[in-house]
């Protein structure tokens, strides 16, 4: 909600908001701006009669504002049918979806429509350290409006993936596995919803499709415009055909439509490799020149809190990264040990989304927790709100993970863990807090006591 917020403050309008859970980098966002922004629910905060409300996803029958509004008659609309309305309506809607990436690949696309002057209006669910505010409405003159299409539901009275309100000219689908787990209760309903945003693309319209993802290729089958595949697979018309690991970021060397082109970047992970092909991909399409999207792509410098590098020194390194599904933090943990291959891994993670809390990914996550060397596990947030017979087993994930030669500690809360990283920590070795909330401003505290203790400012 904050860059839908501070777009529509943009574009003139006066903005208030009310929310009771929001943080960094979106609090100081918030912060920094001329929004009235209210830390707590209450009917005071509409006293003036606003001539429009705009209602978030986790916005529910009973919450206070709600109530009033609908009994008082104010205009309401949901966040996603306002973000088309004011801002992607009459331009060439650009979505990037996926089960992962959606947020780099988003920030790798504007970027280079930026770099190449075309001022694009975009809305990005992170901060992108190349732009100051997640979300722009554009020059007047920009044709193009890049957005990162979310399965998420949309409102409480339309339950729908939010993606669909933004009507995609081009779409970008990175990948596609079972997620959200309190939304879709299999990953056919997911396919169900991706099959008909595929069918919502015009006949003029393009889809860029992971060719190495089955269920990506089995919903886009039956589209009814082009459909263009990337991967590493021989049968996909943009490839990664090398890819290599470096302290600097990854050096790729892509098949472009039998044309071969080669990325130095400062990214790292073949994950990012691939959205960084996709963009490439979008960006030609709309025929904006190769050097340019070259020098955006090798310039860019990631994504806040998407294996962002928060501490460095000769002894320890620490990133705070966003992952929050099995499939992304083994993707994290496979980079890490490459670039830092002579160090102790040590991942700690937030047992927060409604995807990790649940035991369908009991097998899951204990698969790609083997590819650290110490694993520290939050206690489950609002364990309460879920039945004992679906939620995830903690300490059955411990021995598992025990079993396979990891130091498994189990069930600590932020303060605990920071004393129990202190008192773990040695020489040469990196750390990375996995969380897609505050993490009880974990981060801040790790890079508060480690840059004490060595005396940097």
């Amino acid at each position: 909600m904050a860059p839908v917020a501070l777009m529509a403050s943009q574009k003139g309008y006066i903005v208030s908001g009310s929310d009771n859970g929001i943080y960094p980098p979106m609090s100081t966002l918030i912060a920094d701006s001329n929004i009235l922004f209210y830390d707590t629910f209450n009917i005071e905060n509409l006293q003036k009669k606003p001539d429009l409300v705009v209602v978030g996803n986790a916005v529910s029958r009973g919450n206070i504002e709600l109530e009033y509004v609908l009994n008082n008659k104010i205009p309401y609309i949901s966040q996603a049918e306002f973000v088309y309305r004011e801002f992607i309506h009459n331009k060439n809607s650009i979505v990037i979806t996926g089960t992962h990436g959606k947020t780099t690949t988003t920030s790798l696309t504007a970027w280079v429509f930026e770099n190449a002057g075309k001022h694009p209006g975009y809305l990005i669910g992170g901060s992108c350290f190349e732009f100051s505010v997640p979300g722009r409405i554009g020059k007047p003159e920009t044709t193009e409006f890049i957005i990162e299409g979310d399965e998420y539901d949309t409102v409480y009275y339309d339950k729908r993936s939010k993606f669909f309100h933004y009507r995609p000219d081009i779409l970008v689908i990175n990948n596609l596995e079972y997620d959200h787990a309190d939304i879709f209760s299999s990953l056919d309903e997911i396919k169900t919803s991706f099959k008909r945003l595929v069918n919502m693309v015009p006949a003029n319209g393009i889809i860029f499709a992971n060719g190495d993802d089955d269920n990506v290729l089995e919903i886009t089958e039956k589209a009814f415009c082009k459909i263009v595949k990337f991967g590493e697979a021989g049968h996909n018309e943009l490839r990664l055909e090398n890819f290599e690991e470096r302290a600097e970021g990854f050096h790729a060397e892509y098949l472009v439509f039998n044309k071969r082109i080669s990325l130095q970047s400062k990214l790292g992970g073949k994950h990012n490799a691939l959205n960084s092909l996709v963009a490439m991909a979008v960006a030609l399409h709309r025929n904006i020149p190769e050097p340019q999207i070259l020098e955006a792509l090798s310039s860019f410098r990631g994504v806040k809190r998407r294996l962002e590098m928060i501490y460095n020194s000769p002894e320890l390194v620490v990133y705070d990264d966003f992952a929050h599904h099995p499939t992304a933090i083994a993707g994290i943990l496979k980079t890490l040990r490459e670039r830092h291959s002579q160090n102790r891994l040590i991942a700690v993670i937030d047992l927060r989304s409604n995807t990790m809390v649940r035991n369908v990914f009991q097998e899951q996550l204990a698969s790609a927790l083997q590819l650290a060397d110490v694993v520290i596990l939050n206690e489950i947030y609002r364990k309460e709100k879920y039945k004992e017979n679906e939620i995830l087993n903690i300490d059955k994930l411990v021995k598992t993970l025990q079993s396979k030669g990891v130091n498994a500690i189990e069930g600590k809360n932020p303060d605990q863990i920071l004393i129990e990283l202190k008192n773990l920590q040695q020489v040469n070795d990196t750390i990375v807090l996995c969380s897609n909330g505050s993490f009880g401003g974990l981060s801040a505290k790790v890079l508060q006591q480690f840059s004490a203790e060595s005396g940097m400012p």
